[in-house]
């Protein structure tokens, strides 16, 4: 054995070093949840099928290192390793990788649980196949990284979780001394908008504090309070969102709203929650210790769910016959807000989400804003950034953001919106790289809503290749011109290049860049 028979091990544990540059950023942007390296790796497989080339790599080092146990086979998947994803970037464009204190620990410890990994099954390796250390232990480390980072995650979470017990401590201890009413908003989406459109609706009448952005996690909640509840709040208006069954009752056992709201109920993280069933389940957990209870029954899921309720006060609202309490009625570019089947004064210009400003003028009248304020304030909405709103480019052409939504009910409205667009003789583009975390949905509902797509705008520009599938299969057969483009800047750039005046563009969802 030669000082040179040690450079296997040594590159393949600098190959694993650069491997675990990429999928620390993926692990970070998919909230460090257990599991997330692994179904991205799919993710990426199914989107560039020339990615599973890795798994034949490592399957060649393995085989290659029991027919000779002293090469340079360990290093065949090492190369692997930092070769592909091919499209996975080190640095990242949109999502640019963020060395936080969790993150170091996440890479300490994952660099710990490795070096044990690689002592043990390095021994196993030596003692089944025989054959000196060196090709032993880099063996050892190929094989055992694929495991790694998901057992990390794993791992930490209840670490991290108990790290993170000081700041929600103090989060209650401000809560509890604030003593704000506590309106808690929940739903497969809609959230945000909601969340906004209580604040503005209430600010002036009472002193209202909402988390900002979509810190709507126990951590972000926690930072929110700590940060921005100021000892004259009033109102404190939480967005509470769930990866997972139990985390809105956990989030609730320590912020729990006097007043509840659920927006919606749809396939939004299906692959996480596996069916819809557990999804109502999940949000439902809001009203455990709310004494009133908000929501939009449009779907009838929801309409039984209210009837549910016990002796809670309910109010039942949203765009259908179902909302008996309050029913926002589009009706070409004007809302028609009913209370109880009366008109909350004169129709207000569209814009708001119809069925989350119904919820949210029920909060308003709950935390006793006068009718005649809240129609007043309707009037005067924000557009909530980045879901529908639209503007008009340099070139003249319109333009619909709608890159922060990702459920199928919000883009079939955003294909309304679009139709409504630009000039009756311009030209319409929807660009997309689709919707993703819909589980075994995702290929249909995309399917679908590229099939309506084609019907809508002259073309549709595909981004990436997460869904691109699914969504030539749904555009297959129309009229519309489908454009394949690797990112949102040549994406952009296509627009620019097509469109002018009269014409139209709906950027619909976004996906960062750890997506294919």
């Amino acid at each position: 054995m030669t000082w040179i028979s040690w450079l296997v091990p040594v590159l393949s544990l600098a190959g694993i070093a650069l491997a675990a540059i990429k999928w620390l950023r993926v692990a970070q942007r998919e909230h460090y949840l257990a599991g997330s390296i692994i179904f991205m790796r799919r993710v990426w497989i199914a989107g560039r099928p020339v990615n599973g080339l890795e798994a034949l790599m490592l399957a060649g080092a393995l085989v290659g290192h029991g027919l000779a146990p002293d090469s340079f086979w360990p290093l065949l998947g090492g190369v692997g390793m930092v070769v592909f994803p091919i499209g996975l970037g080190y640095r990242g464009r949109t999502s640019p990788l963020n060395w936080t204190a969790r993150l170091r620990r996440t890479a300490f410890v994952g660099a710990i649980l490795l070096c044990v990994a690689i002592a043990v099954v390095g021994w196993m390796i030596a003692l089944v196949i025989g054959g000196g250390w060196p090709g032993a232990l880099a063996m050892a480390a190929v094989v055992s990284w694929y495991v790694i980072p998901d057992l990390v995650l794993w791992m930490a979470a209840p670490i991290e979780r108990r790290l993170s017990e000081k700041f929600v401590v103090r989060a209650t201890g401000r809560l509890d001394r604030v003593a704000p009413v506590v309106v808690g908003i929940t739903g497969s989406y809609g959230k945000t908008s909601t969340k906004w459109y209580v604040r503005d609706l209430v600010a002036g009448t009472r002193r209202v504090v909402a988390s900002p952005a979509s810190f709507n996690n126990r951590l972000g909640l926690a930072r929110a309070i700590n940060e921005t509840l100021t000892d004259d709040a009033e109102v404190f208006v939480a967005e509470m969102g769930a990866y997972q069954p139990g985390e809105i009752a956990d989030t609730c056992s320590w912020i729990p709203p006097s007043i509840a709201v659920l927006t919606a109920i749809g396939p939004v993280h299906l692959q996480r929650f596996k069916s819809e069933e557990r999804i109502v389940e999940a949000k439902s957990e809001i009203f455990e210790r709310a004494a009133v209870a908000i929501i939009n029954v449009d779907h009838p899921v929801l309409a039984d769910l209210a009837a549910c309720m016990g002796d809670r006060k309910v109010w039942r609202c949203g765009t259908s016959e179902a909302a008996t309490d309050v029913r926002v009625r589009p009706d070409g570019r004007l809302l028609t807000i009913e209370v109880q089947d009366r008109a909350l004064g004169e129709p207000i210009p569209a814009g708001p989400f119809p069925a989350n400003l119904a919820c949210a003028v029920a909060a308003a009248l709950e935390l006793g804003v006068p009718p005649g304020v809240v129609s007043d304030r309707a009037r005067r909405l924000a557009p909530t950034d980045h879901r529908q709103t639209t503007g008009r480019s340099e070139a003249g052409f319109e333009i619909i953001d709608d890159t922060f939504n990702s459920n199928p009910a919000g883009a079939a409205r955003a294909l309304d919106v679009l139709m409504s667009a630009g000039e009756p003789s311009g030209r319409r583009a929807v660009v997309t790289p689709g919707m993703v975390e819909l589980g075994p949905r995702q290929h249909d509902d995309n399917r679908r809503f590229a099939a309506a797509a084609s019907e809508a705008a002259d073309h549709l520009v595909i981004v990436g290749r997460t869904n691109r599938r699914a969504l030539l299969c749904g555009a297959r057969g129309g009229p519309v011109e489908v454009v394949l483009v690797d990112n949102r800047e040549q994406a952009v750039g296509w627009v620019r290049e097509h469109l002018g005046p009269g014409d139209a563009v709906l950027y619909e969802n976004d996906l960062p860049d750890h997506y294919p």
